[in-house]
């Protein structure tokens, strides 16, 4: 059963102990743009995230996505 950004970026979030009002902290900081919490929710919620914004949440928490192929 395959888990969806929204499952994974909460995963990271409680591996990291972190808030979602954190990680806008943290975005903001880094990437000198407005992130909000209320932002950051409806696009996990409504699974509208682009693949660069998972890719910086989960560079900002310390990971990387990487693709494995799947025996089949």
């Amino acid at each position: 059963m395959s888990m969806g950004v929204r499952e994974d970026i909460k995963i990271l979030l409680v591996q990291e102990r972190t808030t979602l009002t954190e990680l806008a902290d943290l975005l903001n900081e880094k990437t000198g743009k407005d992130y909000t919490v209320y932002g950051l929710s409806q696009k996990l919620q409504r699974s509208s995230m682009k693949y660069d914004e998972a890719k910086l949440i989960a560079e900002t928490l310390g990971y990387k996505i990487r693709f494995e192929k799947i025996n089949s």
